[in-house]
């Protein structure tokens, strides 16, 4: 394994792309601790440690912890997210930005645009709304304030930063795409939850140290850790793979096609949205309720949706199962596959072309992805079962599922299936012995 890795630095252009991804990664990380003028981080971290379970602790998440810390990059990633997915969205709703999407290299370079334009835009308007957000911040259990001299200045200020730091986070991540390697979004979102597993295990060994846990218990959490993980990767390459035979065609003296190929189609088409959108909702009534006056009203909204209520995990389960399918839908068109292998003469096996063909996969897609949401579902709410049963800290609970650990696992096979394909291409032994990693396309 070792001679494997050391096969990576071999190649040059493999060396350069992983260095320069690297040197990303610092360059982030680094910018992820140049704070925001006219915010007490102290004090505002000290509120969103209350708020782990909310909008904002979700929020806070995907910024790689940098609204916590009330850095230039406290926006994180998530208004470009929000752009990619507000258009990928009104594509299949409006024929025109349909066609586009549709006209191969010019058709991205101007969604790819219009995705930065309307990035920008979002970034500007969550800017405001968080600078207009920190100001009314009520004065915290220290007797601090968050923004000790709110105003139209403040507000000025925290947009104009924010948002540049938000369409810089965005320039790195098209940088890693284009001359790194991997998805750079999606490795910028990575390496902001991989920065919290320190934190996590460092909170296990003080109940370690202070004799509130046993090792055997901690040895157990391991090993429930490492099935957890085993059954997320395993979840994410999981496909059903449908045969496809491409008929001859003569042209001159040549004969074209022939050959037998396959469709995959994967149990987790949708991978992480289904979580997001179902947290997303789930969410909002608990976040409005800590802004309400203490009485009965906020508790009993607090109570109803608290994230260790059996009626939370019930109604959690029921839309991770429901967005599953709809984003299944949005990003695989049944119809559209079989148009395509019609026009270039492909069938499947034992089913007519056309509309028989687009039945049969719409058929097959929906089996294959009930099971894949019911297993996406009980892995969000498996940190919750943890911590309600075992004294398990917050951070430390995070990495036993939900939409941290997925996104670790898909990124990871991700970039470890670019890196094979470098390998495999300069003639070089894989890193898996089956000299193939399974990644899965991001849609983020």
């Amino acid at each position: 394994m070792l001679q494997k890795f050391q096969n990576i630095f071999k190649i040059p252009e493999l060396k350069r792309r992983i260095l320069f991804t690297l040197l990303v990664f610092v360059v982030y990380r680094i910018g992820g601790h140049v704070p925001v003028p006219g915010i007490n981080a102290h004090a505002l971290g000290e509120f969103l440690r209350a708020q782990q379970n909310t909008l904002l602790g979700l929020y806070d998440m995907f910024a790689g912890g940098n609204l916590g810390r009330a850095t230039v990059f406290a926006l994180g990633i998530m208004p470009y997210i929000s752009a990619s997915i507000i258009l990928q969205m009104m594509g299949t709703v409006i024929p025109a930005l349909q066609k586009i999407q549709q006209e191969g290299d010019e058709g991205r370079k101007k969604i790819t645009q219009w995705t930065r334009y309307l990035t920008v835009g979002i970034a500007a308007a969550q800017a405001v709304g968080v600078s207009i957000f920190l100001s009314q911040i009520p004065v915290t259990q220290q007797g601090q304030l968050v923004v000790p001299n709110p105003g139209l200045g403040f507000i000025a200020i925290t947009m104009i930063t924010l948002t540049a730091g938000c369409v810089f986070i965005m320039w790195l991540g098209e940088q890693i795409t284009e001359r790194g390697i991997g998805n750079g979004i999606s490795l910028i979102i990575f390496i902001g939850i991989v920065d919290r597993i320190p934190y996590a295990f460092l909170d296990e060994y003080q109940l370690l140290r202070q004799g509130l846990r046993q090792p055997m218990t901690e040895v157990l959490l391991m090993a429930v850790m490492f099935f957890t993980i085993a059954g997320v990767v395993a979840l994410t390459q999981g496909q059903r793979k449908i045969p496809v035979q491409y008929a001859k065609r003569v042209v001159g003296r040549k004969v074209y096609g022939g050959q037998s190929t396959h469709i995959p189609l994967r149990v987790n088409t949708a991978g992480v949205m289904p979580i997001i959108f179902a947290q997303t909702i789930l969410f909002i009534p608990q976040t409005v309720a800590t802004f309400l006056p203490e009485g009965g009203f906020r508790d009993t909204m607090m109570n109803g949706f608290a994230s260790d209520s059996f009626a939370y995990l019930a109604i959690y389960m029921l839309l991770i199962v429901f967005f599953t399918y709809f984003y299944t839908a949005v990003a695989f068109n049944p119809v559209d596959v079989a148009n395509n292998l019609k026009k270039h003469g492909g069938l499947i096996p034992s089913v007519k072309p056309g509309k028989r063909t687009a039945e049969y996969l719409d058929n097959i897609l929906s089996k294959i992805t009930l099971p894949g949401a019911i297993a996406l579902g009980f892995i969000a709410i498996f940190p919750t079962l943890i911590t309600m049963n075992i004294n398990v800290s917050y951070n430390f609970a995070s990495f036993y599922g939900g939409t941290g650990l997925l996104i670790i696992v898909g990124v990871a096979l991700d970039t470890l299936q670019q890196i094979e394909s470098h390998l495999l291409m300069r003639h070089y032994e894989g890193l898996m012995k089956s000299g193939h990693i399974r990644g899965r396309a991001r849609r983020m």
